[in-house]
């Protein structure tokens, strides 16, 4: 079929190229507050009841471990004659033990060195994880396999028995700094065992966030805006710092929470066992292990600090699941 173009130009007059009335194509405007990201993800967070408890659960125990001590009349180490081996009571309100040491303040001493090796840990496995599986990720080829198969030997190293070996090798080298050095007297009280245990955090846990990062990464560089910013000169170390890793920071946060329980679970065996915090200094697993002598006629001994143990791995674990379907929902799925 043929168009006569003649037949529209004649068709065409001055008066269809006038302007248009103010507000010819005004429509109605929806006042919707624009959601983001981080909000969505709170927003879905605070919907979970028991995520939400948890969290308050935690902030009821970081009071208790950090503040408590503070308001507590009594100190970790403190021994108050006449006070051996009570049963709980309005002074004691979990006892004493068998040196009349308090149990509450005790408790709450054990609960901070738990608390702090879990967030410590946590710290060292998103950095050094993070980076070496975005360097991983990013570079690929034969860095990436030689990398990863680097990855494979860590997995492999029993964590307990190197913790061990580590606090055998620095025990006497670190009493020796600590005679030279005074300021760094406080390392004293932690002992070598819990320093030990801060090393081969920093050694071996890593490797399970490094795999998870990788896995982003590979996914994340194949997107248009990688090739774009790679194409203006955009350095590798400013991809990673700028563009990557902020993209994966929901998944990074999410793997971080639940490395928490397993870092406070391995301190706490750790202490029951006697590799943790050396003696006056209290653990939560030390104040276990010492109560199961007589845990036939004292039982709140090993009560009060197994059942905060518990609590603080439940309230972490329920926290850091709640937290990974808030911040990444196909995972629900």
């Amino acid at each position: 079929m043929k168009v006569n173009v003649l037949s529209f130009q004649n068709k065409i007059a001055p008066e269809d190229f006038t302007p248009l009335e103010e507000g010819y194509f005004k429509e109605e405007v929806l006042e919707t507050e624009e959601i983001g990201y981080w909000k969505a993800s709170w927003q879905r967070l605070r919907a979970n009841r028991i995520a939400m408890t948890a969290l308050v659960m935690i902030v009821i125990l970081m009071l208790f471990a950090f503040v408590g001590p503070m308001l507590s009349p009594y100190t970790y180490d403190q021994q108050v004659r006449g006070d051996e081996a009570l049963w709980p009571c309005l002074a004691h309100p979990f006892g004493t033990d068998r040196l009349g040491r308090d149990i509450l303040v005790r408790c709450m001493i054990g609960s901070r060195i738990s608390i702090t090796v879990g967030l410590v840990s946590a710290v060292i496995v998103m950095v050094v994880g993070s980076i070496y599986g975005a360097i991983s990720g990013l570079i690929g080829g034969k860095v990436d396999i030689i990398m990863m198969r680097f990855v494979d030997i860590i997995y492999s190293i029993p964590e307990i028995l190197l913790i061990v070996v580590i606090k055998m090798v620095i025990s006497d080298p670190l009493d020796t700094l600590i005679e030279t050095v005074p300021f760094l007297s406080g390392l004293q009280k932690i002992g070598s065992g819990l320093i030990a245990i801060f090393i081969v955090y920093g050694c071996l846990y890593w490797v399970g966030m490094a795999r998870i990062v990788r896995g982003q990464i590979l996914q994340l560089k194949t997107f248009d805006y990688v090739t774009a910013s790679e194409a203006l000169g955009c350095t590798k170390g400013r991809l990673i710092r700028e563009h990557l890793l902020p993209n994966c920071i929901g998944q990074l946060i999410a793997t971080v929470m639940l490395q928490i329980p397993s870092a406070i679970f391995t301190e706490a065996f750790l202490s029951y066992l006697g590799i943790g915090v050396s003696a006056p200094m209290a653990s939560l697993g030390s104040l276990t292990s010492e109560a199961l002598n007589g845990i036939t006629s004292y039982p709140y001994r090993v009560i009060f600090p197994a059942a905060l143990i518990s609590l603080i791995i439940l309230s972490f674990n329920l926290f850091g699941d709640g937290l990974r379907d808030a911040l990444d929902p196909k995972m629900k799925k």
